[in-house]
């Protein structure tokens, strides 16, 4: 077995004031870094509202040494990794996620673009504009304007009760005041006694902390500036105040002056306040008709104060919701010191942390929590509920939540494949029992992959079912509702796992720790197949997505055949049909799974599905009840020959940043704007999407189509030796030695959909290598004639004839 992640991270405080975590972390495949500069939108003059969000905005528009086609973001795009930044009430953060081999070149880029941001006019005021459009999509989404309002009740004098986003209104780039200020907030907060860099990655200490030193060598050298603290968050006696809305019910709680250990007390009683087993406030509220759904998080924590937010989703009165809360608050209290729950909390802390993947380690570092309650945060806890007006006086029959099966860790029998009396020289022999079991797995639909080793503590299973009827919505959310308890068991014992529904077609997935699947699938199946699990006509309301996520969400549904809807359960699965794939699983693990296998329901699926639109042009009109308008252009591969796919990829590598680039940056037309290379279903693609306040459907496909029209030119302009580079990166990407797991069960996944053979990942990289530019160059003309079809969604009506107008 891999090593273990260790708990804490190395921290320490170079020479020129760069506080730094690293984390040595052997059995991670990629690196990760995230720089926090403690200073957010709630550091800014009020003058200038959204300085901040726009500074961080800027520092992405390319330095002299690292142009934006060379800069971070179009660095860590091309080397398939991952990239993003936030800005916060009080901080911003930098973060990205790299193949090894290439972090050093991402580190050298992010320390560049913070020290070293060109500030250009023009280039500010095309960025403000794309602020303006996400300033304006943000006001448009019902669940941020959602979110904002729960501060209604808070002080109309605290920066959370202010406006912070930016727009163009608010940020007059052309006035020297305004320019002054820009400057002055970078000098005076982007420096080394400013900023906290984590580290996350399979090298020594000694090489991270070179890689850190390497870093900070490029940054202003300064020392920290004091933040300044806020007013009070309520200027009432009263610390606590409630908002009601249709099935809904939020109640907030103000505290002021908390210890440093806040953080994680209120992450542990959140943790409790979330669970939904047996006896839990959750449990008995459902019980009891009283609440369908509960959600506790801080919203939000900064010097001492803290804005504790508890949703509910229900239709009773919130007095009455209130009375159980704080019964079952009275009953937590009771607790001496949690000790139980506290030794749970850690081992399900640990857990994460040993299938974390580099991003997530290094964001949790940078926060520079503790693993599990300490003392002073069971002290500081004892305060909050005291704060709360918890009394150790309740009325209720409460319980502590059971302990999860999925937590205890099974001791690997000794000499794991061998029977009770024999050897390792008896090593080949069978019982009668274990050659049935044995005849089982290599007769099911369950394919067992050999791609990657079986000795890791890692691995992936996917079971998928094709039905004769589209389930209706109403009965897979209840059997969504049936899975919740055990998916968050899961989750906390390493195995996150997921069960959609696309068309006719359910999929159950599971990715994280291999050794708890066979009992987590086991306990899956006996939901799914369980008659109680009912179905039901009421849906509650959801919150309306952003129309680009609405339509995201909707193509996979878009791209099976239309059937009829069933809400029978019985019915569906009797004439289902199904097929699976595990990946990484041991000889042990593949073992164990026997009795889930057996209990699968459904018949062996023999039939080949490989959706195909040929050469048609598929037009889908999705309402996204939203003044903004927004486009999805689906190109698929005209074959489904490897080769086929192989330049796809190349063709979705070398437009990524250059598409972006044309209609994000230079012409402007919306905030969300991407191209990528996606699989559905087994179809390979290249996804083209945009949202935009102004431009309909039809202009952004003009604008998509010209921009697939110029292809041709921006191959030929391409020098041999980028090229080549470009190239060996893609094929770097699917190098098994840097690919997490979760990503190569998923890339076999959709190669089994697609017919491909179980060399596939070998056979890909190589098709990839062998593509020359006049090969590519044949690749973008037969996506330009859209000889393998295209499939639109958009929120408008198709602009012309040659498309066919599809549901």
């Amino acid at each position: 077995m891999p090593a273990l992640n260790h708990p804490r991270p190395h921290t320490e405080t170079l020479a020129n004031g760069l506080q730094v975590t690293l984390r040595h972390a052997p059995n991670l495949k990629r690196c990760a870094a995230v720089l926090r500069v403690a200073a957010g939108s709630h550091d800014v003059p009020l003058a200038w509202p959204g300085l901040a969000h726009f500074l961080e905005h800027l520092l992405f528009l390319g330095t002299e040494r690292f142009p934006a086609g060379q800069g971070l973001m179009a660095y860590v795009q091309g080397h398939g990794g991952q990239v993003n930044a936030r800005t916060n009430e009080r901080t911003t953060d930098f973060f990205f996620e790299l193949p090894t081999q290439a972090f050093a070149g991402g580190l050298e880029r992010l320390s560049d673009m913070l020290a070293h941001p060109r500030m250009n006019p023009d280039e500010q005021l095309r960025e403000r504009e794309v602020l303006h459009a996400e300033f304006f999509a943000w006001s448009q989404d019902a669940a941020a304007q959602q979110q904002l309002a729960l501060f209604d009740g808070l002080s109309p004098t605290h920066p959370l009760r202010g406006f912070h986003a930016g727009n163009r209104d608010s940020l007059p780039v052309p006035q020297p005041e305004f320019q002054q200020e820009l400057q002055d907030f970078h000098q005076r907060f982007y420096q080394t006694g400013q900023m906290t860099l984590s580290l996350a990655g399979p090298q020594s200490l000694d090489e991270l902390r070179e890689m850190a030193q390497r870093f900070g060598a490029e940054i202003p050298v300064g020392q920290r500036v004091p933040q300044q603290s806020p007013t009070a968050l309520m200027n009432t006696s009263e610390k606590t105040y409630q908002q009601t809305g249709e099935h809904r019910l939020d109640l907030l709680f103000a505290f002021e002056a908390l210890s440093e250990s806040s953080r994680e007390a209120l992450a542990f009683l959140c943790h409790w306040l979330n669970t939904a087993k047996p006896g839990g406030l959750m449990a008995k509220l459902r019980e009891q008709g009283l609440a369908d759904s509960l959600k506790a998080a801080p919203l939000y924590q900064f010097a001492g104060q803290a804005l504790l937010h508890i949703e509910f989703t229900t239709t009773q009165p919130g007095s009455v919701i209130r009375e159980r809360l704080l019964d079952w608050l009275g009953f937590f209290t009771s607790q001496q010191d949690w000790a139980g729950l506290r030794e749970e909390y850690i081992a399900l802390l640990e857990r994460q942390q040993q299938v974390s993947g580099p991003l997530l380690l290094a964001q949790r570092d940078s926060e520079q929590l503790e693993t599990g309650l300490s003392d002073q945060g069971v002290a500081t806890l004892k305060d909050i509920l005291s704060k709360i007006g918890a009394v150790d006086n309740f009325s209720g029959e409460w319980q502590l939540p059971s302990p999860n099966p999925f937590l205890r860790a099974e001791a690997p029998a000794a000499n794991a494949g061998l029977i009770r009396g024999q050897t390792s020289k008896h090593r080949g022999l069978r019982t009668f029992a274990q050659d049935r079991s044995r005849s089982r797995r290599e007769n099911s639909p369950m394919q067992f992959s050999q791609v990657l080793p079986d000795n890791t503590d890692e691995g992936a299973i996917y079971l998928r079912w094709r039905l004769d009827f589209k389930p209706h919505a109403s009965l897979h959310s209840n059997l969504e509702n049936c899975l919740q308890p055990l998916r968050e068991d899961a989750r906390q014992a390493g195995v996150d796992f997921s069960f959609s529904a696309s068309g006719n077609e359910w999929l159950l997935k599971m990715t994280g720790l291999q050794a708890p699947m066979p009992a987590v699938l086991e306990h899956a199946l006996k939901e799914l197949t369980t008659p109680g699990a009912g179905f039901s006509q009421d849906e509650l309301p959801s919150i309306a997505l952003m129309p680009i996520k609405q339509l995201l969400k909707a193509l996979p549904d878009h791209c099976l055949e239309p059937a009829v809807v069933s809400g029978d359960l019985q019915q569906l699965w009797s004439s289902a049909r199904w097929e699976g794939l595990a990946v990484g699983l041991s000889s042990q693990t593949q073992a164990a799974m026997g009795l889930a296998l057996s209990r699968v329901p459904g018949v062996a699926d023999q039939q080949s599905s490989q959706p195909s639109i040929n050469s048609q042009r598929l037009w889908s009109t999705v309402d996204t009840d939203s003044s903004e308008q927004a486009l999805l252009l689906f190109c698929p591969t005209a074959t489904r020959d490897i080769a086929d796919e192989a330049a796809w990829r190349l063709l979705a590598h070398l437009c990524q940043t250059p598409f972006y680039q044309r209609l994000r940056v230079d012409l402007q037309l919306g905030y969300a704007v991407f191209s990528a290379l996606r699989q559905i279903h087994g179809q390979t693609g290249i996804l083209f999407g945009v949202q935009s306040p102004r431009i309909a459907p039809a202009g952004l496909l003009e604008h998509i189509e010209h921009f697939l029209g110029e292809l041709p030119g921006m191959i030929d302009g391409i020098d041999e030796a980028t090229f080549i580079n470009q190239r060996q990166s893609l094929v770097d990407q699917f190098d098994l030695n840097s690919l997490p797991v979760h990503q190569t069960a998923e890339l076999l996944w959709q190669g089994k959909l697609a017919g491909h053979s179980s060399d596939y990942l070998k056979r890909l990289p190589e098709t990839i290598l062998m593509i020359d530019r006049d090969a590519l160059l044949a690749a973008g003309q037969r996506l330009n004639q859209a000889v393998g079809g295209r499939r639109c969604l958009a929120s408008g009506p198709a602009p012309s004839a040659v498309w066919q107008v599809t549901k």
